[in-house]
């Protein structure tokens, strides 16, 4: 035979055994459960260029690498650089006087007490906070899953283990969120993940964490999750779905309006989601949105739309921004004169809200996961008081939420396949900051909503406050069937 005949004979076989080795590699894969592997580091959301590794890991710290710089004082970088080359001994004072000078600073609260654990058996979760991109949430995030480690710590640990933390700053880019869930997928040291922050980071690393049999549990996205999702979304903020229905009840019962305007960022899936979810609550009892308006329009203009949104017999705007829209959002509320009511999202309560719009949003009700001031004698408030030398806010609350439930998860079963079952167990609850924690089957939490409203007053040092409005507006909580763990350490009930 010639060599020509050869040639595509030898390689229709080569193409064969390559097909059928591939075909078994996944095969295997599968049988093996460790598909997950193969798809790591693949289909990055918007084609994004990887980033190498050492650009990655600078966005990752247990105490190695400093993350947060700003305010820094020069004990807490000798600690870090102590850290960074093995003397841990020589790190710990270095950071126990950072923290005298400055108790407010969790990143250092945290590396001591990881410092702290050298030599002991840990666990470890990762902490996910856009330290990059907004410092002061980022500061909020750490302050709640600080002090749940330095409790759960200062008893006797989770079956006799200590608690790491491990930070990660995904910047809230979905890219870089999806390629830092590789990455903790890939560590066996990491046993769950507290995160991410918007919508757009979780769901990108979501169905990752979910191929891998890794527990994320997010204190911020609140979105409703698409119907072809194959993971669980657990959650300790309550979904947009909840929050539309405290709105409107608030807008059609206590206001007695039902025609609103809407400003909201058609761009963002975190604004958007609530936006629809409030068409809906609106429309099933009486209500309706005359207008849309998208505040990231090239074409914004707040004074005009909100005088249209007068003309059209709108009695009410409903402002619901995403993070990057929201010095817009305070434009539309400044347009506003006080004229027509005014509702708001979480994501306005901040204090640049009472300095730069205070005047003007006086009377605004905004709908938020938790305040401080309905819950002012808790255990968790009194500690968290004295820890932080001051109030936390409700993203720190519910980071602390996520934390305690990944504790109680833990204790029941210490890997990564026992915290999602404990989880998913319908008889599962764990207490937390702003009250039990109990998951629905989609992840969701089961909790509700408190309103709060722009008044005069002197906490903030701006002239003006967020002030709770009573009887917050709650769905009935569930029968107390679960473990019930108090935050500083005391069971009242067995979990089964």
């Amino acid at each position: 035979m010639s060599t020509q005949s050869e040639t595509p004979t030898l390689l229709a076989t080569l193409l064969l055994a390559l097909t059928l080795l591939m075909g078994g590699v996944w095969w295997s894969a599968e049988r093996l459960q460790m598909g997950h592997l193969l798809s790591i580091g693949s289909g990055l959301p918007g084609g994004a260029t990887p980033l190498s590794s050492a650009v990655l890991q600078e966005r990752l710290s247990d105490g190695h690498r400093l993350l947060i710089a700003t305010g820094a004082t020069p004990e807490k970088y000798a600690g870090v650089q102590a850290i960074a080359q093995g003397n841990i001994n020589a790190a710990i004072p270095y950071l126990e006087t950072a923290i005298a000078t400055n108790p407010n600073d969790p990143e250092a609260l945290i590396y001591l007490n990881n410092a702290r654990l050298q030599g002991r058996p840990t666990y470890t979760l990762a902490v996910i906070a856009p330290i990059r991109t907004d410092l002061d949430r980022a500061l909020e995030i750490l302050r709640g899953a600080a002090q749940a480690q330095q409790e759960v710590n200062q008893r006797d640990g989770i079956n006799g283990r200590s608690l790491r933390i491990l930070l990660v700053d995904d910047g809230e880019d979905g890219a870089i969120a999806a390629q830092l869930a590789d990455h903790l997928i890939r560590d066996p040291s990491v046993l769950g993940v507290v995160g991410h922050t918007t919508h757009t980071a979780t769901a990108a690393a979501r169905d990752r964490y979910g191929a891998a049999g890794l527990v994320a549990i997010s204190p911020f996205d609140s979105a409703i999750a698409p119907s072809h999702s194959t993971s669980p979304q657990f959650r300790t903020i309550p979904s947009d779905f909840v929050t539309a229905r405290a709105l409107a009840d608030h807008l059609l019962n206590r206001l007695h309006q039902s025609a609103a305007a809407v400003f909201y960022a058609d761009n963002s899936d975190d604004s958007r989601s609530l936006r629809d979810e409030l068409a809906t609550a609106l429309s099933l009892n009486g209500g309706k949105i005359v207008q849309d308006y998208d505040l990231a329009h090239p074409d914004f203009d707040p004074s005009e739309q909100v005088n249209q949104a007068a003309m059209q017999g709108a009695t009410a705007l409903v402002v619901l921004p995403d993070l990057a829209q929201r010095d817009r959002a305070l434009q539309v509320i400044r347009a506003n004169q006080n004229r027509l009511h005014l509702l708001a999202s979480a994501h306005l309560y901040t204090a640049k809200t009472l300095e730069m719009a205070g005047p003007e949003a006086v009377g605004m009700t905004l709908a938020i996961p938790w305040h401080a001031h309905i819950d002012a004698e808790t255990p968790f408030v009194r500690r968290s008081r004295d820890l932080w030398n001051g109030e936390v806010n409700w993203r720190t609350a519910l980071t602390y939420d996520a934390m305690q439930a990944f504790i109680v998860a833990m204790e029941q079963g210490p890997t990564r396949q026992g915290i999602h079952q404990t989880l998913q167990h319908p008889d599962f609850f764990a207490q937390g900051g702003t009250g039990i924690v109990r998951f629905l089957p989609t992840g969701d939490r089961n909790q509700g909503i408190q309103l709060v409203r722009v008044q005069p007053g002197f906490v903030s040092g701006f002239g003006y406050d967020f002030v709770p409005i009573p009887t917050p507006f709650v769905f009935p909580e569930p029968p107390a069937l679960g473990r019930l763990r108090e935050p500083w350490g005391v069971t009242q009930h067995a979990w089964r």
